[in-house]
């Protein structure tokens, strides 16, 4: 922070923002929460200054959003993601997790097809979904919402601002999905699968098709998406993309698209002239709840997992807080940061914990159910680029002051 006369500057980058007239603000240390935690969504706003001038540039009012279906609004991937494995141990073979990321998005028919070819199985690619539909289907109603879905779904609805779902699934199929979530249905304007128009993604017709539908100009469409497929069929729809990539390792390539995030609860409807959230409960915003096993040792978590599939989906990202029971006596306050570790040699999910009860010592090793009520901030769509993934003591405040309120009980 630089002092003028009476006038405080918080720098950010070259920037600096007048802040409060006021001399006592003399260090961070002494600037009261409220006002760090203002900084901090100023940072945020600042971030973003590219995605106002995209909108700016484009001249166009965003007026309706349309969304993907699997691995955007619900963690189908999660759910099903060890079928393929599964049904290829019956032919003597093994998942080649390389070839099934670039799949990722694709049409089941051209997925079928690939599948058989790239594996040499002794099958056809119709004898090949004939034999794994239906395991899909048993799972499919097992997927879940990712974090911040619902939240934005029923923002748009309040708001009157129509949304679409445009899903490389066959609609038969789309309405199992949808048909498993409270509401859906009657939220969407429009729900298109891929046999309803002349080609799926990457081909704009699903996006061009559901604009149509709605009665809005594609220029005035925004798209959400969490496939590289997908955002190359909204860019070629001539539509502005937000992408939320679900295999984070692999977000460098989603440069075409005009916004990146980590997950919804990163997304800022006002940067597309949409109306603003206003949910957020003493600087922290409460959420649906995000539950999973853990063990704790140096200030870390350890999910334990069965078969090493994970309870977090990847798109929880950044400084979230809520409780951990050891046991049925023992309930603690925690906050943790989540994100991906691009730096060890191996990309993977790290966890970092605090506990704000006092000494971890008599839990490290002993499993531990997590649940996390509140979301505080996200990080810099950047790799860990920041000294920001870590904890900051502005954080701790924010949580502790929270996890006493009704609104992040569970």
């Amino acid at each position: 922070m630089e002092k003028a006369g009476s006038i405080c500057f918080l720098s950010c980058g070259s920037l600096f923002v007048p802040f409060a007239l006021c001399e006592s603000f003399v260090t961070s240390s002494q600037i009261p929460l409220y006002c760090l935690n203002f900084f901090v969504s100023l940072q945020s706003h600042l971030r973003f200054l590219s995605s106002h001038h995209t909108i700016a540039m484009n001249g166009n009012r965003i007026s309706a959003v349309i969304f993907d279906l699997d691995g955007t609004l619900l963690n189908t991937e999660q759910v099903t993601k060890d079928l393929l494995k599964e049904f290829l141990a019956r032919y003597g073979k093994v998942v080649d997790m390389e070839k099934e990321n670039k799949r990722m998005g694709m049409v089941h028919h051209e997925s079928a097809i690939a599948v058989v070819k790239d594996y040499d199985l002794p099958i056809t690619p119709q004898q090949y979904t004939q034999n794994i539909m239906p395991m899909y289907h048993e799972k499919w109603p097992q997927a879940k919402p990712l974090p911040g879905v619902n939240r934005l779904i029923k923002h748009l609805h309040k708001h009157g601002v129509p949304f679409a779902l445009a899903s490389n699934s066959i609609r038969k199929n789309v309405e199992v999905k949808v048909s498993s979530q409270k509401g859906w249905k009657e939220y969407f304007s429009v729900i298109l699968g891929s046999d309803q128009v002349k080609s799926g993604k990457p081909s704009p017709d699903l996006f061009l098709e559901a604009a149509n539908k709605m009665g809005v100009d594609a220029s005035c469409c925004l798209v959400i998406e969490d496939s590289l497929v997908g955002v190359k069929a909204g860019k070629a729809a001539k539509m502005q993309v937000v992408a939320v990539p679900s295999i984070q390792d692999e977000s460098d390539q989603y440069s075409i698209a005009d916004h990146i995030i980590h997950s919804f609860l990163d997304f800022q409807p006002q940067l597309w002239a949409l109306p603003p959230f206003d949910d957020w409960v003493m600087n922290a915003l409460p959420i649906e709840p995000i539950c999973f096993k853990a063990s704790y040792k140096n200030g870390f978590f350890q999910e334990l997992s069965v078969n090493g599939a994970s309870d977090l989906p990847s798109q929880a990202w950044g400084v979230y807080f809520g409780w951990v029971e050891v046991d049925s006596q023992q309930r603690l306050k925690i906050i943790v940061s989540i994100k991906w570790d691009y730096t060890s040699g191996s990309f993977g999910k790290t966890i970092e914990a605090c506990f704000m009860n006092g000494s971890n010592e008599q839990i490290y090793d002993e499993p531990m159910k997590v649940t996390l009520v509140g979301f505080i901030r996200g990080f810099d769509t950047k790799k860990n680029s920041s000294s920001d993934t870590h904890i900051l003591d502005q954080d701790k405040s924010i949580a502790e002051a929270c996890l006493d309120l009704a609104e992040y009980h569970y």
